[in-house]
């Protein structure tokens, strides 16, 4: 049987084949590795008091998600990123109709707040997946060739005032800024103020690096603030979150327990800590220590020296995303790393700013160690698009 001639491959598909950014994956993995084994630590006894008594129950479900996380990142790895641009717009009406079927039969309650979806064996926060959508629409749209100015009708005074709102340069924030809403009113309503403020960060690092000017962002900022604030203080349920961060102690045995005893484990932990497994806070004391404060039962097991070790960790994680973000092949590809980079940070910063309590409970969880095995596979999914992005960065000229 005669062998089918060899086609010869594209520019982009053998740029796509280049090699990964070995740092950044390697920093990767060590972090799922250390998350895991302090999910385990933090989980074990939780899972044993619980109705289940089984001490393995979250980590036989998490070291799943790790796997099947972690060959979804290879594979994503290996896809040409540029593939995601056409595809932005979709991700973004995807993202939308999961963010509706929350307030359906489909969405499930938990303390207050509807945020979770339900399907089949699958429950995960579509905020979660809408943070992603908006970066790769904000970045696809802002790699685009530029288009020439449209202008109106002189002739009607709707016209001119178009044409003046042209040129100061808000026609061009209108898209952003409504598929933005569109996405933020559903999230707001569940109610999720943490999942707003990040999917808010991933948007406005995307447009700030896109080259949107300054003065935009003073006014939108400030638009921004004055939005949150009056939520806040016009809704019962972030005015008691505001009231418990700056004293817990006004409700010690209810809802300021948790980040009571989160400041109890960070304090008994010293500089060199109890010992891997010895925590005393998880044996019932901390409620879910394996979730959102899974970094106290680090420093509590770990010690200063073990937390400041995973944050410095996350730093170089981080300082290599924006290092691959500069060196990227293309703008779309800057832009995505940019807007998911910032995005880690920012979740990294919110949930250490809570288990200290620099900031109120924002119930946001802590990239690769808390236990959750869709934002886990979503984390690692975004560890993907980024090292798909390293895979095409430019060899160094040698001189």
């Amino acid at each position: 049987m005669a062998r089918k001639p060899r086609r010869d491959l594209t520019i982009d598909e053998q740029l796509a084949r280049g090699p990964l950014d070995l740092p950044f994956f390697m920093l990767v993995l060590l972090l799922t590795g250390v998350g895991f084994i302090m999910m385990f630590s933090a989980s074990y006894a939780s899972a044993l008091y619980s109705v289940k008594a089984d001490p393995f129950y979250y980590a036989r479900r998490q070291i799943l998600f790790v796997a099947l996380g972690v060959v979804a990142m290879y594979i994503i790895s290996k896809m040409n990123y540029r593939y995601f641009k056409p595809l932005a717009p979709m991700a973004i009406f995807v993202s939308e109709i999961l963010l509706l079927l929350v307030f359906t039969p489909l969405g499930r309650s938990n303390y207050d707040a509807r945020r979770w979806l339900n399907l089949g064996p699958l429950t995960f926060q579509p905020s979660e997946v809408a943070k992603v959508a908006v970066i790769l629409y904000f970045a696809a749209r802002l790699s685009r060739d530029p288009e020439p100015l449209k202008r109106y009708s002189r002739r009607t005074y709707t016209g001119t005032f178009l044409n003046w709102l042209q040129d100061l340069g808000i026609m061009e924030l209108v898209p952003y800024g409504a598929v933005l809403l569109a996405v933020l009113i559903p999230v707001v309503f569940e109610p999720h103020m943490s999942g707003t403020i990040l999917i808010i960060i991933g948007a406005a690092a995307v447009l700030f690096v896109g080259g949107i000017p300054i003065k935009w962002f003073l006014l939108g900022g400030g638009l921004m603030a004055a939005g949150l604030w009056f939520i806040i203080t016009n809704t019962d349920y972030m005015t008691a979150r505001i009231n418990l961060w700056k004293d817990p102690w006004i409700d010690p045995l209810n809802d300021g327990y948790q980040t009571i005893q989160s400041l109890l484990a960070i304090a008994s932990g010293g500089l060199f800590g109890l010992g891997l497994g010895k925590s005393i806070q998880k044996h019932d004391y901390l409620p879910e220590p394996e979730n959102d404060f899974v970094f106290s039962i680090v420093v509590e097991e770990l010690g200063f020296v073990g937390g400041v070790f995973v944050l410095i960790l996350f730093a170089l994680l981080i300082l290599r995303g924006y290092w691959l973000a500069l060196h990227a092949r293309d703008k779309f590809g800057t832009l995505t790393v940019v807007g998911i980079i910032t995005l880690l940070a920012a979740q990294v910063f919110l949930n250490i700013g809570v288990v200290t309590n620099l900031i109120p409970n924002t119930g946001i969880p802590l990239p690769f160690f808390s236990s959750g095995g869709t934002a886990l596979m979503i984390h690692l999914g975004e560890m993907g698009i980024v090292l798909s992005v390293s895979r095409q960065i430019p060899a160094p000229k040698n001189d």
